[in-house]
């Protein structure tokens, strides 16, 4: 038996996942310690864990921060985080001390687990709850502007806040340093090999389980007309004017329909419901999706982990970076479209094309197939007993930072001969430009090179 403490952030898109791993845990004869918040308790102490409350450790918001957590401002969430670790010093300092923990397994972008593990010396099994993401996967991104605006202006706050940690024994690098994925961190993450962007570029350090549920219902979709089913998520579901559009887009559908709004949005002021849409504040997502044969989602990790784990293809309507990145590779292998106008009209186009098209359905009852496959809960729980892991095989992140190395060193050493001879032979009036297109063209052309590079490497591997 081992002792394993659970650590994860307010969210049910992080701690849904670690649930029935935790189940799997205890299961099998382990003490699972779970350090999470009053609204998983039931949850928590349903998967046989022992429930630790956090709630206390939690900082008071201004109207200000709220706005930014409710909006998921990298910055804002980033700065929390840093808080509550130094909230919970003192007292996950005196429960290390009494439960010593063989193994914590944490979210990945929970710092105080993270930093915890590192600081008392455990072993640490990270908690990846949507695809891994490197140098390579992390060009699925696509950042707003706002985004992006967000990330930069708020450089110099969480520098400020992260050199607060110093004195406590947590050595921190940067914010990147706690929430990139890294070769040599043993990591679980909830999707197959074959949905995960780039899985070649992780190392025997990754175990890619498959979707963590509870569920071992298969899919059903034999009935009477299609059942359509529209979910936001848990965060950015605030969305009563898109929920509208989409009740008037499928009112005179020969299907039926159940939206999922959460506690954001009043149903009543979505006006008298036609008799083919249901509204709820919360349902069993699992059991609609495996009777599901088109699924109108947010494209959070779970939504589409679910979603194709129970056969049913998608229209994709991502809000944030991360989400654009799994509809991406939705669309890639050939589960889903793109909800590209979010008018009644498009959604209308958009359900009737996935609902017409056959090779919509086929893709998700493929991508099922091989979730189903992997190693699931049973394979988590293992990896995790078993930590922490060694790997001696080829890093290819490593053989491509090299290779990205020489590169750089190679270009800048043409633009500055380039510069230099023109000066010299031609006029030196005019060099500034050079040196600002080949700033501008290092980007283009350095990813270009890197994934021709990535392509070489796994050839020659695999």
């Amino acid at each position: 038996m081992k002792k394993i403490a659970f650590f994860c952030i307010p969210a049910h898109g992080h701690t849904n996942p670690m649930l029935p791993v935790a189940a799997e845990l205890v299961r099998r004869g382990n003490a699972v310690r779970f350090y999470s918040f009053k609204e998983f308790e039931k949850k928590i102490k349903d998967a046989g864990a022992e429930f630790i409350s956090c709630d206390p450790f939690l900082p008071e918001l201004t109207e200000q921060e709220e706005a930014g957590l409710k909006n998921v401002s990298t910055t804002e969430m980033t700065v929390q985080d840093i808080r509550i670790t130094l909230a919970m010093n003192d007292f996950l300092e005196q429960e290390f001390k009494s439960f010593q923990p063989d193994v914590v397994y944490t979210d990945s972008v929970c710092f105080w687990g993270k930093l915890n593990a590192w600081k008392h010396k455990v072993p640490m099994v990270v908690s990846t709850s949507t695809f891994a993401f490197n140098q390579m996967s992390s060009c699925y991104m696509k950042n707003s502007p706002k985004e992006m605006a967000d990330m930069i202006f708020g450089l110099p706050r969480i520098s400020k806040e992260l050199k607060e940690l110093e004195p406590y024994g947590y050595h921190v690098k940067s914010a990147l340093s706690l929430v990139q994925s890294d070769n040599n961190t043993d990591s679980i993450v909830y999707t197959s090999r074959r949905f995960q962007p780039y899985a070649e570029s992780f190392s025997g350090h990754y175990t890619f389980v498959g979707p963590s549920v509870f569920s071992k219902v298969l899919p059903k979709k034999e009935k009477e007309r299609p059942l359509i089913y529209i979910s936001m998520g848990t965060v950015i579901n605030d969305k009563p004017d898109f929920y509208g559009k989409c009740i008037d887009a499928l009112k005179d559908m020969d299907a039926d329909v159940i939206i999922s709004c959460g506690n954001a949005v009043n149903i009543e002021e979505l006006g008298e419901l036609p008799e083919n849409i249901k509204v709820y504040s919360y349902v069993d997502q699992l059991d609609v999706l495996s009777k599901a044969d088109a699924f109108i989602t947010h494209c959070g990790m779970n939504s589409v982990s679910e979603s194709l784990y129970m056969a049913a293809p998608m229209v994709l309507y991502p809000q944030t970076g991360e989400q654009y990145a799994v509809a991406r590779r939705v669309t890639e292998i050939g589960a889903g479209i793109m909800l590209k106008d979010d008018s009644a009209h498009g959604i209308r186009a958009s359900i009737r094309e996935i609902l017409d098209n056959k090779t919509y359905g086929d893709a998700a009852v493929c991508c099922s197939e091989d979730f189903r496959a992997c190693p699931g809960t049973a394979g988590a729980a293992e990896f995790i007993e078993n930590a922490p892991h060694s790997w001696d095989g080829v890093d290819i992140m490593d053989r491509l930072n090299k290779a990205n190395g020489k590169f750089l060193t190679l270009y800048w050493l043409l633009v500055i001969a380039s510069i230099n001879l023109i000066g010299f032979l031609v006029s030196w009036k005019y060099v500034w430009i050079i040196g600002i297109a080949a700033g501008i063209l290092s980007s283009p052309i350095g990813k270009a090179v890197q994934k021709r590079k990535y392509k070489s490497l796994t050839k020659n591997i695999t």
